[in-house]
């Protein structure tokens, strides 16, 4: 039977809704917030695949066009690949459900949530989380704690829950928030250069929404929930689990608290596993795969009782530390601006290319149509850490990390009336131990001012770890992968010395309180900071000019009612103009016309065909003409683009003409004065009056 219950967050009604739509999905919610309707389905194969040994979670989410009345763009006319924003909208909903599965459940589990209403006002992306969280906690699925998904703003020092789009373009920071009803799983956003006083503010303002949306959720499940499916009981490994312990935990501890290179340490690694296994073949032949699992198990708990008891990190730093860095900019020559950053192991090479507004990127969605100035994009080919993989290309992660970088970097920008470029940032991250992409905020803010954009101030960015078991708690900075991947938070900040840009928190446990989030945030500052000074030691601010093979931009105002002259019929004007100048040229509907050449020759000539068309006769001026027709009674010149007058016999010299032709030929240069206008608006010309007198010969005695 249907089963529908509603809630007020933030001024609006949130209703869930299950049991009518999508019947034979193991979960299905449509969740509504106004007329923004989002469906939300889950489903879950009956056992793991033969040897799984990890979670296969899927998460999609979708915008139907239909859902704003539009019809998809494209040949096609359908909706195809995911756009980034569906992708990063996936990670929002991915990133916090994800640890709230039960450790060993390995079933393939897919996360369908499809925008079928939408009032183009309000972003769905956090309503499709609470709705697939309500969705899964219904179902028969094991999913241990519901979570929920806000979006915060401050405008005018008013938090506000679930801001419009309207609002966020005024708002001080765009953060989205996901959680339990205690504690905190996800953040993400960017801000314009908050405190970190102020940061948590929002957070602990977002967190008071999400507990009541997490309760919602739990009366929701009373009435509608499925009871849950068993667990398959886990194989008992204990005893080869306390052979491979006997055979290489030693040589563990020993590899971990020794302080050695990724590549060390790697290799020292695959010798632990090669050794196990020759030892263990006989007794347990065919086992590679489980001996490799305890192994990864004995050195997760190796490090982590290293870092908490000891405190000591796998490469010996202190817990607040920051790896060496080293910066460049300016390696590579044609590039119109470029850096090197490299902070231990990780590296990016950055570049920034200016282009025009023909270069701004269409954003099509639930949106209105819109562009884009500013674009980053971040590679992550599969070199970078010692691998071989498929063809490099954007995966999910990399459109993540790509959007994070931008958010970090984009409110720090000139705006467009100072700097009217189309800006481009690529970061290929050519080695990656930890944290690559805050190495590309910190590459792409030196490139940028490199390349003579006008940043207001220097970016930097740096992540942060978490280690905790119980009460034993560790926040350590500038983690490396293995910390990573051993440890329990990513806590990624970005920023200038005065406050925070952009922010990004990833947990695999269920939540960390806000004292370890305050304290996390003020390591994250302080490692900030010092990220900055090094920086500083390469460059403290931008170029005075932009690079000579950058186009540079030149603009003029014609008057609005002169646009179509510039044009032309079919755009034939400004298609010769910009054939005989070989610039780039753009006008708006105000007459704003903008000219991009990297020659300044070629603007200069594109400017001058543009002022000829735009510009009014002048009783009294003088031309510099070309003779366009040659008839009996005189020749037509043309003075300024598309305007011609006649240059009467009787004004082509002081002396008199009997045919045109004796004087003038087709196509000549001459110069004339307009002497009128007559009413019918055409020109009257003379070129004898610019001509010198003849002055009388004297006369001689004979």
């Amino acid at each position: 039977m249907p089963f529908t219950k509603s809630i007020e967050i933030g001024g609006k009604k949130l209703t869930l809704e299950t049991g009518k739509l999508a019947k034979q999905a193991n979960g299905a919610v449509l969740i509504s917030l106004d007329e923004n309707i989002v469906l939300c389905t889950v489903t879950a194969s009956d056992e793991a695949k033969p040897g799984q040994d990890f979670f296969p979670l899927t998460v999609d989410y979708r915008e139907k066009t239909a859902s704003v009345g539009k019809i998809p763009g494209g040949f096609f006319k359908r909706e195809a690949r995911p756009t980034e924003k569906e992708i990063l909208s996936s990670r929002l909903i991915d990133r916090p459900i994800r640890p709230m599965f039960p450790e060993g459940f390995f079933n393939e589990v897919q996360v369908l949530c499809s925008v079928y209403s939408s009032d183009g006002a309000y972003d769905t992306d956090v309503v499709a989380a609470i709705g697939a969280s309500a969705a899964l906690l219904i179902s028969d699925i094991p999913f241990d704690e519901p979570i929920s998904e806000v979006r915060v703003s401050r405008i005018n020092g008013e938090l506000i829950v679930n801001p419009s789009h309207e609002q966020l373009e005024t708002g001080d920071f765009d953060i989205s928030v996901a959680g339990t009803s205690d504690s905190i799983m996800m953040v993400e956003g960017e801000a314009k250069e908050i405190s970190e006083a102020e940061f948590l503010d929002a957070i602990k303002f977002a967190h008071k929404h999400i507990a009541i949306l997490c309760d919602f959720q739990k009366e929701f499940a009373k009435e509608a929930g499925k009871q849950k499916r068993e667990l398959f009981s886990k194989e008992d490994i204990s005893e080869i689990t306390a052979d491979v312990k006997a055979v290489c935990e030693a040589d563990i501890k020993s590899v971990t608290s020794t302080v050695l290179s990724k590549e060390d340490r790697k290799l020292k690694n695959r010798e632990i596993f090669d050794k196990a296994v020759a030892a263990l073949s006989e007794k347990y032949p065919d086992q590679e795969k489980k001996i490799g699992t305890i192994i990864h198990d004995i050195q997760y708990d190796v490090m982590r009782s290293m870092v908490l008891d000891d405190k000591k990190r796998l490469d010996g730093r202190g817990f607040t530390e920051i790896r060496d860095i080293a910066s460049e900019t300016g390696v590579l020559p044609r590039a119109h601006g470029s850096a090197l950053f490299t902070r231990g192991q990780t590296q990016s090479l950055t570049t920034v290319t200016l282009g025009t507004k023909r270069d701004e990127q269409m954003i099509e969605g639930l949106k209105e149509l819109s562009y884009k100035k500013f674009i980053l994009h971040y590679n992550f080919p599969p070199f970078s850490t010692g691998e071989v993989g498929g063809r490099p290309g954007p995966g999910r992660r990399e459109i993540g990390h790509g959007n994070l970088a931008e958010r970090s970097l984009k409110n720090l920008l000139p705006n467009d009336e100072d700097f009217p470029y189309t800006i481009r940032i690529v970061s290929d991250i050519l080695e990656s131990n930890g944290s690559s992409s805050m190495a590309t905020v910190c590459a792409g803010s030196l490139a940028l001012m490199d390349a003579g954009v006008k940043l207001k101030k220097p970016v930097a960015g740096i992540a942060m770890g978490l280690i905790k078991e119980g009460d034993k708690v560790a926040v350590i900075s500038d983690i490396l992968g293995d910390e990573d991947h051993f440890g329990d938070m990513d806590f990624k900040v970005a920023g200038t010395a005065e406050g925070i840009t952009a922010i990004q928190m990833d947990i695999k446990i269920r939540g960390i309180s806000f004292d370890i989030m305050e304290t996390a945030l003020a390591q994250a500052k302080d490692g900030r900071l010092h990220i900055l000074g090094e920086m500083s030691k390469t460059m403290t601010a931008p170029r005075d000019s932009i690079s000579k093979y950058a186009p540079h931009l030149y603009s003029m105002m014609v008057p609005r009612e002169m646009i179509g002259a510039v044009i032309g019929p079919g755009g034939k004007t400004i298609r010769h103009i910009i054939s005989e100048s070989g610039a780039e040229i753009d006008i708006d509907d105000e007459g704003k016309v903008t000219i991009a050449a990297v020659d300044k020759t070629q603007a200069e000539i594109a400017r001058k065909m543009i002022a000829g068309l735009t510009e009014v006769p002048e009783i009294g001026k003088i031309y510099d003409g070309v003779v366009k027709g040659i008839k009996d009674f005189g020749a037509f010149v043309e003075i300024l683009p598309g305007k011609e007058g006649l240059l009467h016999i009787s004004e082509i010299d002081n002396k008199r003409v009997v045919k045109v032709e004796d004087v003038l030929k087709f196509g000549q240069a001459i110069q004339v004065k307009l002497m009128g206008i007559d009413d019918s608006g055409k020109l009257k010309l003379s070129r004898k009056v610019l001509l010198p007198k003849e002055t009388a010969k004297p006369k001689t005695d004979a």
